[in-house]
């Protein structure tokens, strides 16, 4: 595969691209090959390379799709990523499994997930560590009828977002806000923090391309720990 013929064709695609709207389907990899007279590898090589830009998303028996991200501003609060962020400062990260259960939803958790009241839920709560030193204690609420294969041990061996790629729900968007709260006793010990310690608490829903709500998380950060920064030019 010769790279001018490949970065030719990735930029041909995205210029396309930008005259599309979000959830327009692009020609198969077969079209692609004919349309533009190149080697299935080479056509596959550049879809990858416009879903990893987030261009693009493919949907398992469906196809390829524009998911709209090229006419977004850049958001004041992207989503934080724990595993991300911890590594990025040069630690390891860990997350230890401190309970995981299947209930039914109460009427404050079915209303925050848009599901039924008394629907099945997966309520899984972690522990999450840099350096095996305590950082976030995070409890996350998972619809169960959509994701009935996790369990603790899978979530043990496989990060959470794998999962949910795997089952076909890649996350697409995100939604956070963030607060300032004080720790309880319990979330506090975990911590190693005294009763009472601010934290920073984060609420995110996430969801999949076509709206559905894929985890809704609340997670309480050390306030010794963390701090949220964002810069932006004014017009």
């Amino acid at each position: 595969m010769k790279m001018s013929l490949y970065s030719e064709l990735v930029k041909d695609i995205t210029d396309k691209i930008y005259t599309m709207e979000k959830g327009d389907k692009i020609p198969s990899e077969r079209q692609l090959c004919i349309d533009y007279d190149v080697s299935r590898t080479t056509v596959r090589n550049a879809i990858r390379q416009l879903v990893s830009s987030g261009l693009i998303i493919q949907i398992q028996g469906k196809g390829s799709f524009v998911t709209g991200k090229h006419k977004l501003t850049d958001n004041l609060s992207n989503y934080y990523s724990f595993t991300q962020r911890t590594i990025a400062n040069g630690m390891v990260p860990k997350s230890e499994i401190l309970d995981f259960r299947i209930k039914k939803a109460n009427k404050d958790l079915a209303k925050q997930m848009q599901i039924n009241n008394a629907d099945l839920i997966i309520e899984l709560v972690r522990l999450r560590l840099a350096d095996d030193e305590p950082m976030m204690y995070e409890t996350t609420y998972i619809p169960y009828d959509r994701f009935t294969n996790i369990s603790r041990e899978l979530i043990s061996e496989k990060p959470l977002y794998d999962i949910f790629d795997e089952s076909n729900a890649a996350i697409f968007t995100v939604n956070e806000r963030f607060s300032v709260s004080k720790l309880n006793n319990k979330i506090a010990n975990f911590l190693g923090q005294n009763p009472d310690a601010p934290s920073l608490k984060i609420i995110r829903k996430s969801f999949d391309f076509d709206e559905n709500l894929v985890e809704y998380t609340i997670s309480y950060a050390r306030g010794d720990k963390f701090y949220y920064e964002t810069s932006y030019s004014p017009r």
